[in-house]
């Protein structure tokens, strides 16, 4: 057993590459939730404190297979490189600013969940920075998570320190501790390089060794220091 602050987790899973790369089916629970069990139960307890002190906790996504995140990230290169004429190069860049690589998102294991206030109207898209700053609409939900959301093993994966690298700020994307530190630590034990170079979505014939090895430092482990 290992502990960290505050959470004791236990290293007998195994986790095959395939559950790792979101490329089969994993049990979730809970509708409009799916997560694993153990997330999933967690979620709720805080889901239920939270709305006792007015917020709704709202997931807005939470598990994602491989064949999702490729959707997403050959729509983004497809619009990047043809309609806005970017370079294939500068438009992964781009992508990568937000989104993960097929296969690398922390989304295909069952554990992070992108979550908001349900209660306040807002318009256009949800997940955007400035909203859950002050004076935004989820500026008193992210208060709450700020307050409370560790107490139930979650954490905030991508924060705003500015000493890190990778996908920028993202106040509502968290992670179930328990889960997805084991989860990380088996997955950083795989040649990812290697498994990446394998790939055939479209843009992943212009990763480079270097560009992936970047990848994997900056996005993949630059990350809240408690989730590694």
């Amino acid at each position: 057993m290992s502990v960290f602050p505050g959470i004791t987790i236990g290293q007998e899973t195994e986790y095959s590459i395939v559950e790792l790369m979101g490329k089969t089916d994993i049990e979730l629970y809970g509708e409009g939730i799916n997560l694993r069990k153990e997330a999933h139960d967690a979620f709720l307890k805080m889901k239920k404190a939270a709305y006792s002190d007015g917020i709704d906790l709202k997931i807005v996504s939470s598990y994602r297979s491989f064949q999702r995140q490729e959707v997403i990230f050959e729509r983004k290169f497809m619009t990047y490189t043809e309609d806005d004429g970017m370079e294939p190069l500068a438009a992964i860049d781009k992508i990568i600013e937000y989104s993960t690589i097929p296969g690398t998102s922390r989304h295909h294991w069952g554990t992070d969940i992108d979550v908001i206030d349900g209660y306040p109207k807002t318009s256009g898209d949800v997940l955007v920075p400035e909203k859950f700053g002050a004076g935004g609409v989820f500026e008193n939900f992210k208060k709450w998570m700020d307050e409370n959301a560790t107490t139930y093993d979650f954490h905030l994966v991508y924060t705003d320190d500015p000493k890190r690298r990778g996908f920028k700020y993202e106040p509502w994307h968290y992670s179930y501790a328990p889960i997805s530190i084991p989860m990380l630590e088996a997955f950083r034990s795989k040649n990812i390089v290697q498994l990446l170079q394998m790939e055939e979505f479209y843009g992943a014939e212009h990763f480079t060794i270097g560009f992936l090895k970047n990848y994997i430092q900056n996005n993949i482990l630059d990350i809240n220091r408690n989730l590694l």
